[in-house]
């Protein structure tokens, strides 16, 4: 299909086409029932066209042979009224090496029904309903097949599925907790842990007390930190954001305490595979941070190409203001027990994870956010008791920085809205910037 739509390129025009081909399916649970579900079956033809140094984009899901007319036309009208750009980048060319296609792909995980979702959701429902806690969430399941083609001969493709379990539970007074599970493949999502998970959680969150904002230490469970990777891979990660002068990194300088390593890999099944990104181009392991040295950064190809250096595969669809992304994160383990974090800290508190957050001041990487879903005092190295949650406004360079433990494992987490994933371990961090404190609700 996206070869049919190149061929009907007039003379003199170059492009590229990607067909994206995506099964999604989801069951939806609240109040400790399941209310919802719900199935995608969807295929997009982006054609991208460039002719006397101006380019046009158009999407279609009208994969008629009409269809493909339309959408080229349409490509082509916008290359026409665009403005001229001054040094396109070229097309990717043709990958050197071969990529496995199926890396990352279950059978098993694009086969599932309903049946299998809702046995998830029902085990779930059932460990919260056991404590007296109310249940929701959604089980996910996804197989998406990516094709890239372009009139440089490249030819590219890659498919893989994904589950995911999610959940937050409610108790009677207010408290909730949360867990999630994600893999590539269904069979290893544990729906009795993730249950067991949230209900311990929203348990030991009953009654909180208040704390006063100030500096404390943390230690970050791997929903938090994750989160925390997912903005850095704005902040700091993007060649767009070191170009333009605005990412909180600077290549070849410390950018974070040397106990911290952090790289980018499509291509590795630790985590869910993107063997090639919306340009066709094979994903390629960065090392984004190695022992606290900020080493290299992520392309697409118009960010490899002025800065020239060769594309890493971290395309977006085009076109798009954001530049290239990280999807594919990890965070080297460190040698510390998980259980054995809070261990040293005198007065300070367990974060699970955060929500609300937001981009303060890009270049000092500061972020503002809450706390959420489970938020402990520790005392004296033993966690004592929940608090309400707290608001935090962090540089993360700075947290980074003051990274005590690093915990042996480490956990797959799949960001809520942007598609990153992330395997990280949780951390300790000697200092940790709370700035604002929710109010007992029977005093407002």
């Amino acid at each position: 299909m996206a070869a049919a739509a190149l061929a009907r390129l007039g003379p003199g025009y170059e492009g590229e086409a990607s067909v994206i081909q995506r099964h999604a399916a989801l069951t939806r649970f609240a109040g400790s029932r399941i209310h919802q579900n719900l199935a995608e079956e969807d295929a997009t033809l982006r054609v991208r066209i460039r002719h006397d140094g101006r380019t046009g984009v158009a999407v279609t899901n009208r994969l008629s042979p009409a269809g493909l007319e339309e959408v080229v036309a349409r490509a082509a009208l916008i290359a026409a009224h665009a403005a001229p750009e001054a040094d396109p980048p070229p097309l990717a060319e043709p990958p050197g090496e071969s990529v496995d296609s199926d890396l990352g792909w279950i059978e098993a995980t694009a086969a599932a029904d309903p049946g299998d979702r809702a046995a998830g959701a029902r085990t779930v429902i059932d460990a919260g309903v056991a404590r007296g806690l109310t249940a929701s969430g959604a089980f996910s399941t996804e197989a998406q097949h990516r094709t890239v083609v372009n009139t440089g001969g490249l030819v590219a493709s890659h498919r893989v599925t994904q589950a995911r379990l999610v959940t937050v539970m409610h108790g009677l007074a207010g408290e909730t907790g949360y867990a999630q599970s994600i893999s590539t493949d269904l069979a290893t999502i544990d729906a009795a842990a993730v249950g067991e998970e949230a209900a311990e959680r929203t348990a030991r969150a009953a009654d909180p007390t208040d704390l006063a904002p100030g500096e404390y230490q943390v230690v970050l469970g791997e929903y938090a930190v994750a989160e925390i990777l997912e903005y850095l891979a704005f902040m700091a990660f993007s060649g767009l954001a070191i170009e333009e002068g605005r990412a909180c990194i600077e290549l070849g300088q410390p950018a974070f305490g040397s106990n911290v390593t952090i790289w980018d890999d499509g291509q590795d099944p630790a985590g869910v595979p993107t063997a090639i990104d919306f340009e066709g181009v094979t994903k390629q392991r960065v090392d984004l941070v190695s022992q606290g040295v900020a080493r290299q950064t992520a392309h697409d190809g118009a960010t490899a190409h002025r800065a020239g250096v060769p594309r890493t595969g971290h395309g977006l669809p085009a076109p798009n203001t954001f530049g290239p992304l990280c999807w594919n994160l990890f965070m080297a383990a460190g040698d510390a027990p998980r259980s054995s974090l809070t261990q040293g800290v005198e007065r300070g508190l367990l974060v699970t994870r955060f929500h609300y957050v937001n981009i303060v001041h890009p270049k000092k990487g500061i972020l503002t956010g809450m706390t959420r879903d489970g938020t402990f005092l520790i005392e004296k190295g033993a966690v004592t008791g929940p608090v309400r949650n707290l608001r935090f406004t962090q540089s993360i360079p700075d947290a980074f920085s003051r990274i005590s433990a690093i915990a042996a494992e480490t956990r797959l987490v799949g960001a809520d809205y942007t598609g990153i994933v992330s395997r990280v371990p949780a951390v300790r961090i000697d200092g940790w910037n709370f700035t604002g404190a929710t109010a007992n609700e029977a005093n407002v």
